[in-house]
């Protein structure tokens, strides 16, 4: 029997892996990967009614809950909001959960995205599965390297565009209509965060903004009436040859973009 392959989320804050990643983590549970789940930080900015510590737990507790709901096992925060910094602590810790996880593949947040968390969070994902092999890389808590093979997925930035505005396009996209309903169950397990995210954001349906994301990405992929997209990361530093484990593990749930992948090839 084949030994089950694992893939990681790391991403900023509760409710983004169920914005952005959660379909594809489930199409892989249901192939018969082992998932798992990490926001980076506890959330404890996002409420307008509690103080910082009682939102860090309600938002901790919403968070296993669409962990739950998901099949996937939840890993702890490590920052507070808007300090998401990229510096030695934060990667030792995030490097202790990838080599825990041992995955093959890593999902994260794109690299250029509307708010410097989501950029640092993908920043440090990256420094983290790099060191991951090293076995005189200390990690916090201590574990041991793992020379696994793995490839970086980084999601659409929010808006589908990145900061300056340019129009962003995806390498691969996922067809999740299958799993919505249950990615929307995950979704609204963070109930704290519709009224925050109404107040301050404009979102006027909390779970009607993830359904227009996820249609969004479905109509760029010219196939599929949801989806998420995906852009992979070069591979050197991560695995031993250019491989697209998502791609193989869902090969008939997801297509690639031709036309994007021609455009990595284009000479300057």
């Amino acid at each position: 029997m084949a030994e089950q392959k694992s893939a990681l989320a790391i991403f900023a804050h509760p409710d983004d892996i169920e914005f952005v990643a959660a379909g594809t983590l489930l199409l892989l549970k249901k192939r018969g990967w082992t998932i798992h789940y990490m926001n980076l930080t506890g959330g404890d900015l996002g409420s307008l009614e509690h103080n910082r510590d009682e939102t860090r737990q309600i938002r901790i507790e919403e968070g296993k809950h669409a962990a739950d709901i998901l099949g996937a096992k939840f890993h702890d925060p490590v920052c507070n909001d808007l300090e998401i910094l990229y510096e030695l602590e934060t990667i030792r810790r995030i490097a202790a959960v990838i080599r825990e996880a041992d995955p093959t593949i890593i999902l994260t947040h794109a690299l250029s995205d509307y708010m410097m968390d989501h950029e640092n969070t993908a920043k440090l994902a990256v420094s983290s599965a790099f060191v991951k092999g090293m076995p005189n890389y200390e990690t916090n808590p201590p574990g041991e390297a793992v020379s696994t093979n793995t490839t970086i997925y980084h999601a659409m930035p929010h808006g589908l565009q990145t900061p300056m505005r340019q129009k962003v396009r995806a390498g691969i996209y996922v067809d999740t209509g299958s799993v919505h309903s249950t990615k929307r169950e995950a979704f609204a397990a963070h109930k704290s965060q519709k009224h925050f995210l109404d107040a301050t954001q404009g979102m006027d349906s909390y779970l009607v903004t993830m359904d227009e994301l996820s249609q969004g990405v479905g109509k760029l992929s010219g196939q599929y009436e949801y989806a998420e997209g995906w852009r992979r990361h070069l591979h050197l530093g991560f695995s031993a040859d250019e491989q697209d484990p998502l791609a193989e593990a869902l090969e008939d749930q997801c297509c690639i973009d031709d036309s994007y992948e021609a455009s990595l090839r284009e000479p300057e």
